[in-house]
């Protein structure tokens, strides 16, 4: 019996997700998406409560990736601000955009351009907001264990760079960029987004 829940839940997030990404959420019914997986719309509601639910179990993954990656750069357990000067750190910050756009392209592709009209629509706002916030506090943090380094950076600076990082993302899920050629772009942006911080904080 669970094994058949479980089926039945991964054809309706499939047959969902291909409808989302030709449709968007605003012009997709649950009708279309119980004609589309096969399975009768008020069986749908057993697995999902709403649209929005279903929507958001769909691009879950990629929302994981994005809060997981501002918690290990700037959260409680954050990398130490000095990492920034080592080749490794450089090195595994491009790996994990690169890693974030290959294996989660189409799910970027429907939280940036087919959210609109769900509780997500409106979620690198409130990412960025939260981000700005998470940063500061992380910028304090690190100004009490290494006093040298300079926070005095404007919030509206912070908050820029995570529009910035969007913008990249969004630029790149938009013109399908094949997996050989991501890595050079984010290898460019990542050396002027460092060494920009390291400037301007004096490490």
């Amino acid at each position: 019996m669970q094994t058949l829940k479980y089926s039945v839940q991964k054809d309706l997030l499939t047959a969902a997700r291909a409808i989302f990404l030709r449709k968007g959420f605003q012009k997709t019914s649950m009708r279309d998406i119980a004609q589309a997986s096969g399975i009768c719309l008020s069986n749908i509601y057993n697995y999902f409560k709403s649209k929005d639910a279903l929507f958001c179990a769909i691009v879950r993954p990629v929302v994981d990736a994005l809060e997981r990656m501002l918690d290990e750069h700037h959260g409680r357990a954050g990398a130490d601000i000095l990492e920034m000067r080592s080749e490794d750190y450089f090195r595994n910050v491009v790996r994990e955009y690169v890693d974030l756009l290959t294996k989660h392209n189409t799910l970027l592709k429907l939280l940036f351009f087919r959210s609109q009209g769900s509780s997500l629509e409106n979620y690198k706002e409130t990412f960025a907001d939260r981000s700005t916030q998470l940063v500061k506090q992380y910028f304090r943090t690190m100004k009490e264990r290494h006093p040298e380094v300079n926070i005095e950076i404007s919030g509206f600076y912070i908050h820029l760079h995570t529009v910035w990082m969007f913008a990249l993302l969004e630029e790149i899920v938009r013109q399908r960029l094949k997996p050989k050629d991501i890595e050079p772009i984010i290898t460019e942006y990542m050396t002027g987004e460092i060494f920009g911080w390291r400037k301007l904080m004096k490490i």
